[in-house]
């Protein structure tokens, strides 16, 4: 029994509003009422004669469902394969690398773009009468609301306008800080201090799981549209087994930040050229558990980060070069999904993907088998990079640590390398400094 149901990516969304943004598309919205109750079932389900509509002299007998109920665990399967089939009606082509993503093309233009999730559907294009048009065509087959232009989507405020598309969390920030009581904290200029390291050998007393848990994943959530807080809030996620006043007050003090800095988001804007281009960093020992390091990396298309992970390394690296090399090969992983994305939406990269690496050693390790005492050890599956480089899709180009924007994503930093990186990646506010 198939009960998998696929929704979009936050990456591909924030993929979309990039490329939208660039195109100087408007992105629409469509949201199906009762989505669950237009799915056809492949399977025998009998439910039994619900109060107030059993026929008299019946009653010992069942219904057998044809179409799904909320509920059953079909019936997110059963909706998806229902609005599958009536877009490749529509002549949509799905995308391969991600199954949510519907496209129709001419040639060199895109005509259409459909993403779902669940029962929205964001809709874009190079031209306003197609969409209308889709919209009707979907309004005959399902009972829709249309929504208009995107405004709000899963938590996430989208602003529209021609300077670009901006998003942020403004209002989910404020609940957060509600819900910990916190709207009337004071204010701090970095989410985590500088040098700070957490542990979990501490002696300090232990907090609330269930609280630090809770005040952790919603944090979590606002990482998706704030990179600046990802490291903070990737760190902080490691001690759920074992929470202690030290997690506490450092999750506490990225509430303090959030508060100082509740109308930032990213903002995407249209640049000279679509050009997909990755950041990848990572420290050194930076755990004080197991001395693994932390990767890091953004991919951008010309304007702000719609892309980027913080994560503990899997293993203990040996060298700073091991350690940039194994956060190479993460962000070696996602470009060729990206591209793979990018060319399913008529955007193919003709040239390789530069992912810019602070890191000689690494660059060097990834283009020739050199420092063999250094490389031996590695895992064969780190040496994919270096397939990528000679096939030509990535390319690992080495850029100063001052022009490394993943840095931010990677270690606590001091309060003017952390705006100055805030900055570049395209976090910021649209409004009057006097208003942010």
């Amino acid at each position: 029994m198939e009960t998998f149901a696929p929704v979009a990516r936050l990456d591909t969304i924030k993929l979309l509003f990039a490329l939208a943004a660039q195109k100087q598309w408007k992105i629409h919205q469509l949201d199906v009422k009762s989505a669950f109750l237009n799915g056809f079932l492949k399977e025998e389900i009998y439910i039994e004669q619900p109060d107030g509509f059993k026929v008299p002299g019946e009653e010992n007998k069942v219904y057998r469902l044809k179409k799904a109920l909320y509920g059953l665990k079909q019936a997110p399967r059963a909706w998806y394969d229902r609005i599958d089939e009536y877009l490749s009606r529509l002549e949509f082509e799905k995308s391969l690398s991600e199954p949510t993503l519907y496209v129709k093309k001419a040639e060199d233009e895109t005509l259409l773009i459909v993403s779902v999730y669940v029962d929205d559907l964001l809709v874009t294009g190079s031209r306003t009468e197609l969409i209308n048009d889709f919209k009707t065509q979907m309004k005959e087959m399902f009972d829709m609301t249309d929504l208009g232009a995107m405004t709000y989507f899963l938590g996430m405020e989208v602003n529209q306008s021609n300077r670009g598309i901006f998003i942020s969390q403004q209002a989910f920030a404020l609940k957060i800080l509600d819900k910990f009581c916190m709207s009337n904290c004071k204010l701090v200029n970095t989410p985590i201090a500088q040098g700070e390291k957490l542990t979990s050998f501490g002696n300090q007393e232990r907090v609330d799981e269930k609280e630090y848990s809770s005040l952790v994943g919603c944090l979590l959530y606002l990482t998706a549209t704030r990179p600046d807080l990802m490291h903070a809030v990737s760190l902080l996620s490691r001690f759920m087994h074992c929470c202690d006043i030290s997690h506490f007050k450092a999750a506490k003090r990225v509430l303090r930040y959030v508060k100082g800095t509740l109308k930032l988001g990213v903002m995407f804007k249209k640049e000279n050229e679509l050009k997909l281009m990755g950041y990848s960093d990572s420290d050194w020992a930076g755990s004080a558990d197991d001395m693994r390091s932390t990767s890091g990396y953004f991919f951008t298309l010309g304007s702000g980060a719609f892309c980027w992970s913080s994560k503990k390394q899997q293993t203990v690296a040996q060298s700073t070069a091991e350690a940039e090399y194994i956060a190479a090969a993460a962000a070696v992983n996602q470009a060729i999904w990206l591209r793979k994305l990018l060319s399913d939406l008529n955007e193919e990269q003709s040239e390789a993907t530069e992912i810019m690496v602070d890191n000689q050693s690494a660059v060097a390790i990834a283009k020739n088998p050199v420092f063999h005492g250094k490389t031996k050890h590695f895992k064969i599956k780190f040496h994919f990079v270096r397939e990528a480089e000679q096939t030509g899709e990535i390319s690992l180009v080495h850029c100063s640590s001052q022009d490394q924007l993943a840095d931010i994503l990677t270690k606590p930093l001091g309060t003017t390398r952390f705006e100055a990186l805030r900055e570049m990646i395209g976090v910021c506010c649209i409004q009057s400094k006097e208003e942010c």
